[in-house]
C-alpha cells in the first residue's frame, strides 16, 4: 500500500532549507498533491511547531498517505484529505496558514495550476501567507538546462497538456488572484522553489 518516490529522499532536505525560511512559526501547512505521503511525515516531524496536512485527489496516493501517516507520521500530521486542485470550490479544506505543493505544476494539466492558485485565495485568509511552488520551471533571459528541456519534451509525449511551465506564467496568474512572487530559491537538479504571498489589499 505505501509508494516510494526516490525523489523524495534525494529533494527533502533542499527544500526544507527553503521551507525553513518560508512558512509561518506555527499554524496548519496544507500539501496539495501529496503523492506517496513520504514528504508529509517527514515535514511534519520536521516542523514540529507546524500541523501538516496532506491531500490528494488519487485513491491510491491517499492510501499511501494513509500508511505513512498511521505507521510513521506525529501527532502533528493529519490523516489524508481528498482535494483535486482542478475544482477549488470543492476542496475539503478551508481554512490553512501555508499551502505546499511540491512537483505537481509541470505533471498536470494547466487548469490544475489555476486551480490551485484559485483555491489559496480563498483559504489563505491573512496576509503574507504563503504559497509554496517546487519542481522545474522555465525562466525567461534564463537558458533552460539541457535535462529540463529533454525532460518537457517527455512530459508532452505523454499527456499534452502536461510541460514545465513559465514563471511569468505562474506570476500573471497568481497576480489575478492577489498574490505577488516575494521569492525565488535556486534548488539542486535545476529545481526551483517559488514563494508567492498576498498582496496589500486595498479597501
Amino acid at each position: 500500500m505505501k509508494r516510494h518516490a526516490p525523489a523524495t529522499v534525494r529533494n527533502r532536505a533542499a527544500i526544507a532549507a527553503v521551507l525553513e525560511r518560508e512558512l509561518p512559526r506555527s499554524g496548519c501547512v496544507l500539501e496539495v498533491a501529496s503523492g506517496s505521503g513520504e514528504h508529509a511525515v517527514w515535514f511534519a516531524d520536521y516542523f514540529p511547531h507546524l500541523t501538516w496536512q496532506p491531500s490528494d485527489c488519487d485513491p491510491q496516493a491517499i492510501a499511501s498517505i494513509a500508511a505513512y501517516c498511521e505507521q510513521d507520521g506525529g501527532d502533528n500530521v493529519r490523516p489524508p484529505i481528498v482535494i483535486d486542485a482542478q475544482a477549488p470550490q470543492a476542496w475539503n479544506c478551508r481554512m490553512a496558514d501555508a499551502i505546499v505543493c511540491i512537483n505537481m505544476v509541470h505533471i498536470a494539466p494547466w487548469s490544475a495550476t489555476q486551480g490551485l492558485v484559485e483555491g489559496a485565495a480563498q483559504i489563505l485568509s491573512g496576509k503574507d501567507l504563503p504559497l509554496i511552488l517546487y519542481g522545474p520551471y522555465f525562466e525567461q533571459g534564463v537558458q533552460p538546462a539541457a535535462s529540463n528541456l529533454d525532460f518537457d519534451a517527455s512530459l508532452r509525449a505523454r499527456n499534452r497538456e502536461w510541460g514545465i511551465r513559465h514563471i511569468e506564467d505562474l506570476d500573471d496568474l497568481a497576480a489575478q488572484h492577489g498574490f505577488h512572487r516575494a521569492a525565488r530559491h535556486d534548488m539542486p537538479a535545476n529545481n526551483l522553489t517559488l514563494v508567492y504571498r498576498q498582496m496589500e489589499r486595498r479597501a
